[in-house]
């Protein structure tokens, strides 16, 4: 698979609007502002594909990518603060309605940031992949911004945090170094070979 080729596909903003899919799906889940529109450029090595903001709470569609027969999908993000109660509800049903649709689910990359504790809403969706039996990776993002020590430090705590046992993926990535990039593409290589 070559991570070059992806492509901007189509967005939705209700869960009604999705189309079927036959292609396996790669979703991107986490909470608004971990990192995840850089984390997916980064991974594609484009820069403006999925659109990057300073702002919290910018991907309010769910967004689909192909490349080489694999569907990569950019969820909202979840726990912005700033939006209206509506604006969250609707999120909240395109989030809960992709999941709750028959699709080829590869693999789903739960993005957490690596700097602090994993906060309630993450460990709803940990518990979630593992109680809905959906294969996923924890991708912790933002380790730039830390130590190799504080790193494997932080990546031990929320491993326990998240009650994530010897088998689970996790996957200390920096969009801004690269970090753990090439892993995270074995990582999907794997799930839709």
């Amino acid at each position: 698979m070559n991570f070059n080729n992806v492509r901007f596909e189509r967005s939705f903003g209700t869960s009604a609007q999705l189309t079927p899919s036959t292609a396996p799906e790669v979703a991107f889940s986490g909470r608004s502002n971990v990192g995840k529109s850089s984390l997916l450029n980064k991974l594609f090595n484009r820069k403006g594909l999925a659109k990057v903001s300073q702002t919290p709470g910018k991907t309010a569609t769910i967004n689909f990518f192909d490349g080489d027969g694999v569907t990569f999908v950019d969820l909202p993000g979840y726990g912005y603060a700033k939006v209206s109660k509506s604006e969250k509800a609707r999120w909240s049903e395109l989030i809960e309605g992709y999941f709750n649709q028959d699709r080829p689910f590869a693999l789903v990359v739960a993005l957490v940031d690596i700097r602090h504790e994993a906060s309630e809403l993450d460990e709803n969706m940990i518990r979630f992949l593992r109680e809905a039996d959906l294969p996923f990776v924890v991708a912790l993002t933002k380790a730039d911004k830390l130590s190799r020590q504080q790193q494997m430090k932080q990546k031990a705590a929320l491993k326990r945090q998240l009650a994530l046992g010897d088998d689970a993926s996790m996957v200390v990535t920096s969009s801004a170094k690269g970090d753990g990039i090439e892993e995270l593409r074995k990582i999907i290589r794997d799930a839709v070979a």
